[in-house]
């Protein structure tokens, strides 16, 4: 009877030193990873730290960053619009069209602080910019992840810590509400996927957003206040929205174009890229030689572009031992990086017959002075033919899944043009073989065109020069009106720049802001005729008469 009594003692000595082990490391577990954690994340920390501490030298694009309104190259107008957007009372919200590389994020940061310093601006001093990137921007269409508006971390994933374990969902904010108070810059807008432009288009009405999830019960007491507070009120997302895109205007969703201010920010001049090669030059500690600045406006399109430029002849020359930038080195740069020379076209020392300056308009902000160029031949009667070359005969127009194939816009323009020549100034051009061309591959558009190839074929059929020093705009009815088209104040300063003294544009097109240009006369017309006065360089004759009479002379005398 002993024995028994002292093995079941003994078996209860066993079981109470196992339990006490196990109690022992069940309280000494939850202390032992805290340990083992910590000391992991010491060592995490001491290679963080030392990455931290390794710092290469600031790239030269970095550099030239501008650091003040002022030193943003050629879009004086631009800031001036961007400025009287958001450094107000009422800020607005903003979309920036420009080509790549002109200075759009740097004018819009540097905007922000501009309104800060504004007593009347509702920007206080420790508003936001956050900038996101539209190309980049990837969400999840089940909420999980949405770094714009916003997610939901909901309780069955993995890493939902002790709220998940009890069943309560974690709203996570997003860019909107961390912008708020401040300016949110979402570049290449245009790339936005749709569901999250339709999101942003809600956010920016309410000026708040929502979020949602399956695992949120209102009645539910376990969830905190604030995140009850979330779910039923939306977390705040009063901010201003500036986009920026190098796309054209008619490629935005008209939804939020009516909700922004659009501001326009155009192509530099080769002057001003030159002046940012210098300026890049200067920061990066190279000397450049001379001419150096301009043989690089040849090519760069842009400020970054020209940055760019200077910085890999910069590294050659110090491979090589110099610091000074030859002219050798950038014409490497050019060749080794296959860059394409600007389109840079000048008005011709003298008038010719047939030659007429048109305009272009190939970008947001991107114009060019267009050469037209026109031959014609008498012919016998009835037999002349008209022949278009330089651009497509045909083009193709998609609408969602339907494709359709129609003559080009610019060939309807010629048409106009025969009949505005027979029935204005009975010129029948099936009397001759005709030969438009616009050399220089820049993209035609058929419309704007229709005052500049009248001329021309006006000049090349009665062997007429054309003024060198006068460029045109504008679409042609049958009737000889001269009508409306887009991009004027884009085609002025291109041809400002091209070395026009003279620019002819349709009457409806004109702004008072225009007779006060420097430079160059900008002659608003209404009709054909005043656009061959202005143009030829010979007396227009005033009467159908006088007209008949000299082309039949011009005919007698070719014959």
């Amino acid at each position: 009877m002993i024995f028994i009594s002292s093995i079941l003692l003994l078996i209860e000595l066993v079981f109470a030193a196992i339990l006490g082990l196990y109690l022992y490391n069940t309280a000494k577990g939850p202390q032992y990873n805290r340990v083992a954690i910590d000391r992991e994340s010491k060592k995490e920390m001491e290679k963080l730290n030392k990455l931290r501490h390794i710092h290469l030298t600031e790239p030269l694009a970095e550099k030239t960053r501008p650091q003040s309104l002022k030193e943003i190259v050629g879009q004086e107008e631009g800031i001036k619009a961007l400025k009287a957007a958001l450094c107000g009372p009422n800020p607005q919200h903003v979309l920036i069209y420009g080509p790549p590389g002109v200075g759009k994020t740097a004018a819009a940061r540097l905007v922000l602080e501009e309104a800060k310093a504004n007593p009347f601006s509702p920007f206080k001093a420790d508003a936001k910019f956050v900038e996101m990137d539209a190309t980049t921007l990837r969400f999840d269409e089940r909420g999980i992840a949405d770094p714009l508006m916003g997610s939901v971390h909901d309780p069955i994933y993995q890493g939902a810590g002790p709220l998940g374990i009890a069943g309560i969902p974690q709203p996570k904010p997003g860019a909107v509400t961390r912008a708020h108070g401040g300016i949110l810059f979402i570049d290449e807008i245009g790339e936005l996927h749709p569901v999250q432009m339709n999101k942003l288009l809600k956010v920016l009405e309410d000026r708040k957003v929502f979020l949602e999830s399956a695992y949120y019960n209102s009645e539910d007491t376990n969830i905190p206040r604030h995140i009850h507070d979330i779910f039923q009120n939306g977390l705040p997302a009063d901010f201003r929205l500036v986009g920026a895109t190098t796309r054209s205007s008619e490629e935005i969703p008209p939804a939020l174009r009516s909700r922004c201010v659009e501001v326009y920010f155009r192509e530099l001049t080769r002057g001003e890229v030159a002046t940012i090669a210098e300026n890049a030059a200067k920061k990066g500690g190279f000397e450049l030689q001379e001419g150096g600045a301009d043989l690089i406006s040849r090519y760069a399109a842009n400020g970054r572009e020209a940055v760019n430029m200077v910085q890999l002849a910069g590294g050659l020359a110090i491979t090589e031992g110099r610091s000074a930038i030859t002219l050798e080195d950038i014409e490497w740069v050019i060749n080794n990086g296959h860059y394409n020379p600007r389109p840079d076209i000048k008005v011709k020392d003298k008038p010719q017959v047939g030659c007429v300056n048109g305009l272009a308009v190939y970008g947001p902000g991107l114009g060019a002075l267009m050469e037209i160029e026109v031959t014609a031949k008498s012919v016998s009667k009835g037999s002349g033919r008209v022949k278009v070359t330089g651009i497509i005969d045909e083009e193709e127009i998609c609408n969602q899944n339907r494709r359709v194939k129609r003559k080009s816009a610019v060939s309807d323009s010629i048409e106009n043009v025969m009949t505005v020549l027979k029935n204005v100034f009975s010129i029948d051009l099936a009397d001759y073989d005709v030969h438009v061309n616009f050399p220089g591959g820049i993209p035609v558009d058929g419309p704007s065109a229709g005052i500049a190839i009248t001329t021309a074929v006006y000049s090349a059929v009665l062997n007429r020069p054309v003024d060198n020093w006068v460029a045109m705009t504008g679409e042609i009815s049958i009737r000889g009106e001269v009508k409306p088209v887009g991009g004027v104040v884009t085609k002025i300063n291109a041809a400002k720049d091209a070395g026009v003294k003279k620019v002819i544009i349709p009457h409806e097109n004109f702004q008072e802001t225009f007779a006060h240009m420097e430079g160059i006369e900008v002659m608003p017309v209404k009709d054909i005729r005043e656009v061959i006065k202005a143009a030829i360089k010979d007396d227009v004759p005033e009467d159908r008469e006088k007209v008949i009479h000299f082309n039949t002379q011009l005919k007698t005398v070719k014959n």
